[in-house]
């Protein structure tokens, strides 16, 4: 019998994951958003970053994203359960 993964705690796991990460990045932009900007253009293989940055994230901006992040957190958890579900099938 080969494994199979939850769905549902699966996309749960990617959800929450993908929740802290959006968190995390958010208070560091707003402890100290230059740092921040280096390290994700550090990260891109040197794209300036800066150009696309904005100079301020409001709370209501930071929250939408994090809530965005959860919900693509889990609908891609999801579907990776699925397929990996079926290809174990």
């Amino acid at each position: 019998m080969k494994e199979r993964l939850s769905v549902k705690r699966t996309a749960n796991a990617l959800a929450v994951t993908a929740g802290i990460i959006s968190l995390v990045c958010y208070i560091l932009i707003l402890i100290t958003p230059a740092g921040t900007v280096n390290f994700f253009g550090a990260i891109f293989h040197g794209i300036d970053m800066s150009k696309i940055a904005v100079e301020s994230v409001s709370i209501g901006n930071g929250l939408l994203g994090v809530i965005e992040a959860i919900i693509l957190g889990w609908i891609i958890g999801w579907l990776f359960a699925k397929i990996y579900n079926s290809m174990s099938a």
